[in-house]
């Protein structure tokens, strides 16, 4: 029997998933953790921050895992980006391809803290624009 769709949630509850996945992207690198790992929970972050500000909107989007088709929709109903936060459409290639063996190089130290520190513009920008409404 289908499930029955329960709607996205609200802003909110998206910000607070946002909040999760980047304190788990966060937490110092265990033995046997891949960089990788964690740069899906700042990706996650970031999708997650950016579908708050889409349905605060009331933008209609798919659910994917494209930043930068989220950005897009965004950008689309008139909403000016900063450089920065365009810049987190590169996290996509975190969804799926850079948690797979051998689908992508393997993720240094640095690229993950370049990783996070958009995680966490994106996640602080969509906090301020949920809670201010800005434009």
């Amino acid at each position: 029997m289908p499930r029955k769709h329960m709607g996205l949630g609200t802003p909110g509850d998206w910000l607070n998933r946002a909040r999760s996945n980047l304190i788990r992207a966060r937490q110092p690198k265990m033995e046997g953790v891949f960089w990788e790992d964690l740069c899906f929970d700042a990706q996650q972050a970031t999708e997650k921050a950016l579908k708050a500000v889409l349905i605060d909107r009331g933008i209609q989007f798919r659910l994917v895992h494209d930043i930068a088709e989220l950005l897009t929709y965004l950008e689309k109903n008139g909403l000016s980006l900063p450089e920065e936060i365009c810049a987190a459409a590169a996290l996509t290639n975190f969804a799926v391809e850079a948690r797979y063996p051998g689908t992508a190089e393997p993720v240094t130290s640095e690229e993950f803290k370049e990783v996070l520190q958009t995680a966490e513009a994106v996640v602080t920008w969509a906090e301020a624009l949920v809670k201010n409404k800005k434009v």
